[in-house]
Parts: C-alpha cells; structure tokens; sequence
C-alpha cells in the first residue's frame, strides 16, 4: 500500500482515483493536486515514484484540511449549531434531515428503522 498524507490508498487503481479514498479530497481536488504536482492521473498508484508522492504529501498537508483534522471541524460545527440552539441545531439534535427535506414519507436514514405506532388505524366514529 502507497500512504499519502498519513493514509494507506489502494496501489492497484489509478491515483486520480486512489486519492479519493482520503476523506475530503473529491474528484476536483484530486484533479487540482495532481495537476500541480505534475503527476499523470492515468498512472497506477503503485507506479507513482517516491518523488513525486512527496510532492503530493507536501501539497495536500499545506493546502487541504483531510482525515481527523476535517472530521474535527465538522463536529465542532455541529456542536456549535446546537450549542446556540440554531434551527439547524435542533434538527442535529433531534436526529432529523436538516435542510429541509419532507420527512411525513421519506428520511428513514435520519430517524432509523419504523417505530409502529399502536392504535393509529382503527379509529372509530
């Protein structure tokens, strides 16, 4: 395994796509750094010489946030939507989608698994 920027990425892909597997570097950033390191993206990660993945570590550790750094700033963001008590908080909070997504019949992923509901159909009168 190559390590980039700390983390192990898989040798046998291409580095364009290797690079992805390093939380916060998309498809764009993984364009921009490769550019700018002069490295070919069609080249497999395991044919990258030394050289030029120092190059890549340097430019990723002086210009990106990735991995536990991003991660932490996230979560402090978060926490400081709920700590002010923020709209946006509540939702966090609550555990349900936060930007304005209908949830009468959909956001399963945000509230987990049904909870049946007893008594809800068999009204009478």
């Amino acid at each position: 395994m190559a390590r980039v920027a700390g983390i192990d990425i898989p040798e046998g892909k291409k580095i364009y796509f290797a690079l992805q597997y390093i939380h916060g570097i998309g498809p764009k950033f993984a364009k921009d750094i490769l550019a700018e390191a002069q490295v070919d993206p069609e080249a497999r990660a395991k044919d990258v010489d030394e050289q030029s993945l120092a190059r890549i570590n340097a430019i990723i550790d002086g210009s990106y946030l990735v991995e536990g750094a991003l991660r932490r700033q996230v979560g402090q963001n978060v926490q400081r939507l709920k700590d002010i008590r923020s709209y946006r908080g509540e939702r966090h909070r609550k555990g349900l989608p936060v930007r304005g997504q209908r949830t009468r019949s959909n956001s399963r992923t945000r509230k987990g698994r049904r909870k049946t509901v007893a008594g809800k159909k068999g009204v009478k009168g």
